[in-house]
């Protein structure tokens, strides 16, 4: 048996971000059907010269992803959602940390979401509440 919920969708999304968000889409999508390794080597060639992203952009950008997409929006469409918004950010000239990983408490499932300072951007959970396995973070530039 199922329970019956209704998917909340951000609102409030500007119009240039919500057409932004969809041109990621496809890609994320098509991305979310590679095997971890190819997902890790993208973005990981994806993410150079990018800046770290802040909590508010990470933010904007996972919104801009659940107003467009029912899938991103939906409790199984955590893969494309954080690969989009992580796209997203790159086009802005940020990267979050991508993240995935397992749940630390039963039943332990597979989840992944962006991160900002080490924090979850808005999973409605604690920080410790997930385990990460990969995690491609921003590269930090040396400083001279």
């Amino acid at each position: 048996m199922t329970t019956p919920s209704a998917l909340e969708r951000p609102t409030g999304v500007p119009l240039a971000r919500r057409l932004a968000a969809r041109l990621v889409l496809l890609p994320a999508v098509a991305l979310s059907f590679l095997p971890p390794h190819r997902i890790r080597a993208v973005l990981g060639l994806v993410r150079r010269g990018a800046t770290p992203a802040s909590a508010g952009q990470a933010k904007a950008a996972r919104d801009a992803m659940c107003a467009v997409s029912l899938r991103c929006a939906g409790p199984r469409g955590c893969l494309p959602r954080s690969l989009g918004a992580a796209l997203l950010c790159r086009l802005s000239g940020s990267w979050p940390t991508w993240c995935t990983g397992v749940r630390v408490v039963p039943p332990f499932t597979a989840h992944a979401w962006i991160e900002v300072d080490a924090r979850p951007v808005d999973e409605g959970v604690p920080d410790d509440y997930f385990t990460r396995l990969i995690a491609v973070a921003p590269v930090s530039r040396p400083t001279r």
